[in-house]
């Protein structure tokens, strides 16, 4: 259990977020075939969102969703989970290929996912960019 305030953010919710032995991968673009990372991988893992010094937890990688200025992190992106009315925001699906939904802030977007870590993300974006790493201890430690 998490308190969202402890990530300095004004509201007090609780919410559990554990790290799955499922891997969800988070794959973008308008056909969905660029690989964004895994939504919930720890913090050490090279393919994690989670990773500030990998690929996909680096704010500065153009393919990375906490790239502000980038297609997947600008909420004006038709390709951003952060985008209220995205078109083409990233899928969540296992390694077998099973779909766990739209990664999305969009609330019309049918088959948006129900991960409680997806909306966590979208809601506290600001907060979370500015210390991935440490985020990540508040949320699953």
């Amino acid at each position: 259990m998490i308190n969202l305030k402890s990530l300095g953010i004004g509201i007090i919710m609780m919410i559990s977020v554990t790290v799955s032995s499922q891997e969800l991968l988070i794959f973008g673009g308008k056909n969905h075939d660029i690989f964004l990372g895994c939504l919930n991988c720890t913090k050490y893992d090279q393919k994690s969102i989670w990773n500030q010094y990998g690929d996909f937890g680096n704010k500065y990688n153009s393919n990375c969703i906490w790239n502000q200025y980038g297609d997947y992190g600008n909420k004006y992106s038709d390709t951003s989970p952060l985008n209220n009315y995205a078109s083409y925001p990233p899928v969540l699906v296992d390694s077998d290929g099973n779909f766990y939904g739209y990664f999305t802030a969009n609330k019309y977007k049918e088959k948006a996912t129900s991960s409680k870590l997806a909306f966590l993300i979208i809601d506290n974006y600001e907060e979370i960019i500015d210390d991935v790493g440490d985020a990540y201890d508040k949320i699953f430690n």
